[in-house]
């Protein structure tokens, strides 16, 4: 099948790629004339394991292709994706300018029946904007005659993951009413539909309510683990011991109930915000909704109390490693990352920091450039040079097991502060250092404990 994309971030780029890789002749589109030439030469724009050799790949191939020419875009595809950004508007609303200027470019230059598809992020009754938008300017042409549906196939892509998610989805939203809109949809992800149905198809502002909903009951078990894990601190409790406890049962499960420093990135925060916007606009008070979005901000603020608290509010002049920039692990992406809201209270209070990111030290130099606070290191150990402690924010694979005794002669004093609970009090305590983490008091070890060998001290 002829597909167009238009949208070469995110969603639309791993979309793109999936799609070309089971056989569709894919066209992106952008407006970026650098972007989409480095796109040709294979240079990729984010960081995303296993997309940089799929879109290579199919590129090679000739399946997927790049261009900065809308009309050629619009002539190939049967299917039209709108793949493109709605960032957040002053009011936290969804602004769909970008969505709105590729409908009306579509409407401008389409000859034939189309299926247009939004995969981009919008409010509920979105669909209907850019239906108004394609109908007003084919009255304009005169060419009311063409056909056309607009369908909401919202992505639930998890950046990290995203290629996974997007060739063995875990379900296909398909919003709209139309039979034969259904059956192409059908054909379109039928490669990626094999082992069972995952497709599930609704009315149309229903699916795009779906979007939100998830995203925004991801929100919602992150900030209420996180206000138990502030709970569990405050009563003398283990979070990690409560999170098991209640992981267990599988009408909870395991997933997003870590407790750690808050949410950020693309989706998260943008969202919840758009539905509590919306909330706002019919009238109706989003208390619980606005109550996640609270305890989220406020959690991106405790490991700052914490070492606040610890240095007895002296910081001015201290300097502080950090291991962990992006908002989550295989990525590096910072938006909205707690990591950001952290070191601008540590440059605030005086303080330096010496940072390091396994994918986000571009994005840091890109967001902070020559900051005279910021030092961005080529590697976890340098950054702890002639440091007065360490940050840990963002749970990296390889800063699981590091070498101690190596943290312990860099700091000048051994304390670590764990945004995400990487290591066991017992042991590092155990281990000569003071030990901050999220929901866990550091124990308060026994004599025979104390004086016992590492080795001897359970996990």
């Amino acid at each position: 099948m002829n597909v167009t994309i238009f949208g070469t971030g995110y969603v639309g780029l791993v979309q793109g790629a999936s799609l070309a890789e089971v056989g569709h002749h894919v066209i992106c589109v952008d407006v970026d004339d650098k972007k989409v030439e480095k796109l040709r030469q294979g240079v990729i724009p984010i960081y995303e394991p296993g997309l940089e050799a799929l879109v290579k790949e199919n590129h090679a191939a000739g399946r997927l292709e790049f261009t900065t020419d809308a009309v050629a875009g619009v002539k190939h595809g049967q299917v039209q994706f709108i793949a493109v950004g709605t960032p957040p508007d002053e009011d936290g609303s969804a602004d769909l300018k970008y969505v709105l200027a590729v409908a009306a470019t579509i409407g401008e230059h389409m000859e034939r029946d189309q299926i247009i598809i939004n995969k981009s992020t919008v409010p509920v009754g979105s669909a209907d904007k850019v239906r108004a938008e394609v109908e007003k300017i084919l009255n304009k042409r005169g060419r009311n005659a063409i056909g056309f549906d607009v369908v909401s196939n919202p992505e639930f892509l998890k950046e990290g993951s995203a290629v996974a998610d997007c060739q063995r989805p875990d379900r296909i939203i398909i919003g709209t009413d139309c039979d034969a809109t259904i059956e192409t949809m059908r054909e379109l992800y039928a490669p990626f539909n094999r082992n069972h149905d995952k497709i599930i198809v609704m009315d149309v502002k229903s699916a795009e309510l779906t979007k939100y909903a998830a995203n925004c009951m991801l929100a919602t078990k992150i900030s209420f683990m996180n206000e138990m894990a502030n709970l569990a601190e405050r009563l003398g409790a283990d979070i990690e011991a409560v999170r098991q406890g209640i992981g267990s049962d599988p009408r909870i499960g395991y997933h997003f109930i870590y407790p750690g420093v808050g949410y950020g990135g693309s989706c998260f925060p943008k969202d919840l915000q758009a539905l509590i916007h919306t909330s706002d606009a019919i009238d109706f008070d989003a208390k619980l909704l606005k109550a996640v979005e609270s305890r989220n901000k406020e959690q991106k603020t405790t490991l700052f109390q914490k070492i606040s608290q610890h240095f007895n509010a002296q910081l001015k002049g201290k300097t502080f490693a950090i291991w962990g920039l992006s908002f989550k692990p295989n990525t590096d992406d910072m938006r909205d990352a707690p990591s950001r809201v952290l070191m601008e209270a540590l440059w605030a209070a005086g303080a330096k920091v010496q940072a390091y990111d396994p994918e986000a030290m571009e994005e840091a130099q890109r967001l902070y450039g020559s900051h005279e606070h910021l030092t961005l290191c080529g590697t976890k150990e340098a950054a702890l040079k002639n440091t007065d402690a360490l940050i840990i924010v963002t749970e990296w694979q390889n800063f699981r097991a590091p070498d101690f005794e190596l943290i312990k002669a860099q700091l000048s004093e051994p304390t670590i502060f764990d945004g995400r609970n990487l290591y066991e009090p017992r042991r590092m305590v155990a281990k000569g250092f003071t030990y901050y983490s999220v929901g866990r008091a550091t124990p308060i070890l026994p004599l025979s404990l104390s004086n016992s060998p590492e080795s001897e001290i359970s996990e």
